[in-house]
């Protein structure tokens, strides 16, 4: 299960962070499909780990031979064995380490591949509610802490735990009362670390929070700049960032303050084990219990450990750390991870049902049932308490039929679409979309296109990854952008995106679009699709809409009225509800909504009269 995690801000609703009974969980689910390869990176190391504890007695022995005065020649076989255990060791734990970092990457992968799925699956709605921010500082900051753990911290962990354990054993060999003494410094150690641990997790996973939240400010603030200027915002903007800065660093200095006390701590366990050990051989030795060279041993066993020790217990941090990460992409994993596969229609808002998202083709594609081509009935939705949109619309596109939605801004053009599209989720109603004759799907188009970085002919293929260059020419002379396509330096193979040839508004429009063609659904939405490009560009937009959406049924939010003109009907919205629907001279023609519309729009551009 999952919890959700603190908003920094009242309007944000964060994505949600995973228990740690549900962390746990995740992560024995991670590894199982590799317990061989864990089980034998464990047992390589509790060998190399076994073998190197024969350095102690070894080097007791030494002591014992100059003790008691024997010649030189007695120190051969121990100086020898010394070697090779040396090399033993070495190679021993070297493939042991080996083994756990390559369970640590493989596991890395996976979670990495999980993440990335369901993030991309997300309802684009979920995403706004939480802010790109927290999103962002997840699939950076928590990922690569995590990767940092996997590739130093599991490694080091598992070996000084062993270590621990089996030197304790062999202070137990030597004399028991030495084992007793060592675990004098054990009660330090055990409150330091829950001293630490019950502090830690709750302090990490607030520092992750405040620096989403310092992020997604610094998106706003960037992205938003000319709005900010424009509205003379800029202090407010600042003092707005450098509170969550401030925030952020606050959490910093405190996650440093504890760091240093817990090392603190640490040093007078060491120190309480280290005097009880040398005061407990000085007495056994005094009473002939055991020899000069196996106090020396068992005073160099405790003294070994203080690496393992400490290793295991400072990374308790990076434990902590990476725990508060893992959570953190468990819970983007886990969200709606119960629900129904794609396709499947599931309950929302007592009886209303919609069908659920799946895989992306050119920016979105939806999973359809079969029916009507489209069927909205009912449809409210709102972005908050006393926020609402949509009410109770309700509309039919029939198969192949155009519909262009219009409206002021503010009418709710956008979210009915993007609801149709099945991006978002309506708070009421039902929407049912078609299954097409090839991949059932709904392809939305909106202004806002991206560029992925690659090849042209890799970025169209993300629609249809099995096209051939002539289906993919033959997309792009579709939609008009062939012989740009063609004249770019290496014609289809030319790289674009970030980086690489940069395309312009309309150009990089008329790829989705391209895309959308080689997506082939059986209902595509165009959320202002053609807005991005300037005047010039727009007719040639508008062509190349109009020859992708051929044969296919559409939903057109009309960023111009020329796009309503050539539609086969026309919904005008208004406040969230439908005011006007038929074809584009007989809402002209009937003094409504429309036709105020069209006469403020035509007039302003003096525009011809169909």
């Amino acid at each position: 299960m999952t919890t959700p995690s603190r908003p920094a801000d009242d309007s944000a609703e964060l994505l949600p962070i995973a228990t740690p009974a549900r962390t746990r969980a995740a992560l024995r689910a991670l590894i199982r499909p590799d317990r061989g390869l864990a089980l034998t990176g464990i047992g390589v190391l509790v060998a190399a780990t076994a073998v190197g504890l024969l350095v102690q007695p070894l080097l007791g022995r030494i002591v014992d031979i100059v003790a008691d005065g024997r010649p030189a020649g007695d120190l051969t076989l121990p100086v020898v064995l010394l070697v090779a255990v040396a090399a033993v060791q070495g190679v021993t734990t070297t493939i042991g380490l080996t083994r756990v970092a390559r369970l640590g990457e493989t596991v890395l992968a996976r979670l990495r591949e999980q993440f990335v799925e369901r993030a991309l699956d997300l309802p684009a709605d979920r995403l706004e509610r939480a802010g790109a921010g927290d999103l962002t500082a997840r699939v950076t900051g928590d990922v690569a802490r995590v990767a940092e753990a996997v590739r130093s911290a599991l490694p080091e962990m598992a070996r000084s735990l062993l270590a621990i354990l089996l030197t304790l054993g062999a202070l137990a060999l030597l004399d028991v009362r030495f084992l007793l003494a060592a675990l004098l410094a054990v009660p330090v150690q055990l409150l330091t670390a829950r001293w630490y641990v019950t502090r830690a997790l709750t302090l990490y996973a607030d520092q992750r929070v405040a620096n989403g939240a310092q992020q997604q400010q610094l998106l706003e603030t960037i992205g938003g700049a000319v709005t900010v200027r424009g509205h003379r915002l800029e202090d407010q903007h600042t003092e707005r960032g450098a509170g969550r800065s401030r925030k952020a660093v606050e959490l910093t200095m405190r996650s440093v303050n504890l760091v240093l006390g817990f090392y603190g701590r640490l040093h007078i366990a060491e120190y309480i084990g280290l005097a009880a050990v040398l005061v407990a051989g000085f007495f056994l030795v005094g009473d002939g219990a055991v020899s000069i060279g196996t106090a020396t041993a068992a005073a160099l066993y405790f003294h070994s450990l203080f690496g393992p020790v400490n290793a295991a217990l400072v990374l308790l941090d990076d434990a902590q750390s990476a725990a508060a990460g893992l959570a953190r992409l468990v819970g983007v994993t886990d969200l709606d991870g119960g629900a129904e596969p794609p396709g499947v229609p599931h309950q929302k808002s007592g009886s209303h049902t919609r069908t659920r998202p799946h895989q992306e083709t050119g920016p979105h594609q939806q999973r359809t049932a079969s029916g009507a081509a489209v069927a909205v009935d009912a449809v409210s939705h709102a972005y908050g308490p006393g926020r609402p949109v949509l009410h109770e619309v309700s509309l039919t596109l029939r198969p192949g039929e155009h519909v262009a939605l219009v409206g002021t801004s503010g009418a709710g053009k956008s979210t009915l679409a993007r609801i149709v599209a099945g991006v978002q989720q309506p708070t009421s109603g039902t929407v049912t979309a078609p299954a097409g004759a090839g991949d059932p799907s709904v392809v939305l188009v909106t202004q806002e296109v991206h560029v992925f970085t690659g090849t042209l002919a890799e970025d169209l293929r993300l629609a249809r990854p099995d096209a051939t260059d002539a289906e993919l020419r033959k997309a792009l002379s579709t939609v008009h952008a062939l012989d740009w396509a063609e004249a770019l330096p290496d014609g289809l193979d030319t790289v674009v995106g970030e980086g690489g040839h940069r395309l312009d508004p309309a150009r990089a429009q008329q790829l989705a679009l391209a895309r959308l063609v080689l997506a082939d659904p059986a209902l595509a939405v165009l959320d202002e699709a053609t807005a991005e490009a300037g005047s010039a560009g727009a007719r040639v937009l508008e062509r190349s809409a109009e020859a992708a959406l051929a044969g296919r049924t559409a939903l057109i939010v009309a960023h111009r009225l020329t796009q309503a003109v050539a539609a086969d009907r026309v919904v005008v919205l208004e406040a969230g509800r439908v005011v006007e629907s038929g074809p584009h001279e007989e809402l002209r023609d009937a003094d409504g909504p429309y036709a105020a519309l069209w006469r403020a729009w035509s007039g302003s551009r003096t525009a011809p009269h169909p």
